[in-house]
Parts: structure tokens; C-alpha cells; sequence
């Protein structure tokens, strides 16, 4: 079981251009595209949350349902659903405004125990920004690192619900000694300053950093570093690829029985060759497509090891 800890919340999409451009609502956030794709992929999988009860929300728990992703884990609340309005680019890329106060997914409290037979858990987002969420979910991720859980983290930069960067940016750093994957873009890393190196050494077994269409980079506590491009796709837009990709990478890393400190060490350059090159696939089958619309296991090409 791969659990995903984090907001569920909807996408207000513009379907044209100028800001009175209608918005179409789409079902997103980071976490919640994450468990959705794993569910997609066909692992079974597990979403830690707190869900609203509004109609909003019973479309969410009937997404995740639908995928086949286990939502007993799923706190839920008489507060609205967190909406987040999305600016896409010419290039498809796309950029977010939020409406969070008094939502219920920053109301989360931290859960007696993970689902039996949990594996790995992945962390990312904006539950790591809003309080009091954010505290619980930490406390969460520490605790599941403490019992030699597999933990991820995609922090997902979003700029605009970050009051105190500097203190966001210590923060993060804490975070690492109880990561062992930390997945981020290009563009977070900048925000967040450091690099790859100084982050694996203060914990994470690997730190996969991603490019957009210029592809992926995993780079590993022995010194390695693996690169692989992007696969050309006639890109719609971006919502929803950077989850892709980390849905994918724990996909792979399962399939590979790899979702340990040690594990990850073994890949080797054949091992991070295939599944990064799998998690591009991945995300260019979700950027030809409208919305955090992610892959089924039979559009994709099976991992080379499974």
C-alpha cells in the first residue's frame, strides 16, 4: 500500500482567454492527482485527508473511488472545499491563485495510525503551508520515517500561500533528515535555494529534480546522477505532470521492490534509466491532455524490470 497525505481540492480552469474567461471546475491538488495516478497505474494505494462534505467534496472521495484508491483514511468536514484558480500559459504551463480560509483540508489532524501494510507515504503541496494542517502532516511524515516507512516529498513550490519563505526554507530543510525521495521542478529548487548534493546529505536516499520537457535528473547519495529527456508531445497543458511523475517514480520503485533506502541504492544506472524514462512517458501522456488527466497502466509501456 502506497498512501498519499495531503488536500484534495478543486481546480477553477479558464476556458478561454482575459481574466472574466469562464472557469470550468476540474478535480486537482497535488497530493490528490498523485493518489489518483498511482490508482491509475493499478497500486493500491491509500489518500490521508480532510475532505469536505459539500458537493465539491463528494466528487473528490467519488474520483478516488473510482481509481480504486482506498479513502477509509479520509477525515471529513462541514467547511468548503479549498479552490484554486489556475492561469495556464501559452506554453500550457500553469500557475495558481487560492482560496483557503476556513477550508477543510487545512484542518486535518494528525491520524492514530497508517492503513496496515502502508509501504511508502507521499507528502507534497500545499498541506505542508496551511496551518494547522501543516503541523499535522509533518508530525505524520516524521513519525512514518521514524518506523522505517518509505516517505516522499514533492514540496510544489506555491509561492503565494508562503507568507515567511525564509521560514518555509528552514523548514523544509528539517523536513529532510525524514524524506527518503524528494522529488521537486527545476523551478522549486531555484525558490528554494541549495542543490541536489547538499540536500542528499542531509537525508534523502535520492533527489529526483524534473525539467519540464528538457526531462528528468535523479541524483544519488554515491554520487551518481542519471538524466533522461522528455518525451516530444503536443503539450495542452501542465496541470497535473509534476504528479504524474511522482506517482510514477513510487509505481516504479514498488514495482522494483526498491521503496527502501537500500533498494534505491541498487537501481544502479540501468535501474534509474527505466524509471525515469518511465515517468516521462508518464507525464507526457498527462500534458496531452486537458486537466491532471494522468495515464492508465495500459496507455504506458510496463517498466522494464517488472
Amino acid at each position: 500500500m502506497i498512501v498519499v497525505a495531503g488536500e484534495a481540492l478543486i481546480d477553477l480552469v479558464p476556458q478561454g482567454a482575459g481574466a472574466l474567461a469562464a472557469l470550468t471546475p476540474a478535480l486537482g491538488g497535488g497530493p490528490f492527482n498523485t493518489a489518483v495516478a498511482l490508482g491509475r497505474l493499478d497500486s493500491p494505494t491509500a489518500f490521508c485527508s480532510r475532505v469536505s462534505r459539500d458537493a465539491f467534496g463528494e466528487a473528490l472521495l467519488e474520483r478516488l473511488r473510482d481509481t480504486g484508491v482506498d479513502v477509509a483514511s479520509v477525515q471529513r468536514g462541514d467547511e468548503p472545499t479549498t479552490l484554486a484558480v489556475a492561469t495556464v500559459g501559452a506554453d500550457g504551463s500553469a500557475a495558481y491563485s487560492f482560496y483557503v480560509e476556513g477550508t477543510a483540508d487545512r484542518l486535518f489532524a494528525q491520524p492514530e495510525a497508517l492503513p496496515a501494510g502502508t509501504r511508502a507515504v507521499s507528502f507534497g503541496t500545499c498541506s505542508l503551508v496551511l496551518e494547522p494542517g501543516a503541523s499535522a502532516y509533518e508530525a505524520l511524515m516524521r513519525q512514518a520515517s521514524a518506523r522505517g516507512v518509505f516517505t516522499a516529498l514533492d514540496p510544489n513550490i506555491r509561492a503565494g500561500l508562503i507568507a515567511d519563505p525564509d521560514a518555509y526554507r528552514a523548514r523544509f530543510k528539517s523536513w529532510l533528515p525524514s524524506v527518503s525521495l524528494l522529488k521537486l521542478s527545476a523551478e522549486d529548487a531555484e525558490w528554494l535555494g541549495g542543490s541536489p548534493r547538499e540536500w542528499l546529505a542531509a537525508g534523502p536516499a535520492a533527489v529526483v529534480v524534473t525539467r519540464g520537457g528538457d526531462g528528468l535528473t535523479a541524483y544519488t547519495r554515491d554520487g551518481g546522477e542519471y538524466a533522461v529527456p522528455g518525451e516530444r508531445v503536443e503539450v495542452v497543458d501542465t496541470i497535473g505532470a509534476g504528479d504524474t511523475v511522482n506517482a510514477a517514480l513510487l509505481h516504479g520503485l514498488s514495482a522494483r521492490d526498491a521503496l527502501s533506502d537500500e533498494g534505491v541504492a541498487a537501481l544502479g544506472a540501468e535501474g534509474w534509466g527505466s524509471l525515469l524514462r518511465f515517468a516521462a512517458r508518464a507525464a507526457a501522456v498527462t500534458c496531452s491532455r486537458a486537466g491532471a488527466e494522468p495515464p492508465y497502466a495500459h496507455e504506458l509501456e510496463v517498466p522494464e524490470t517488472v
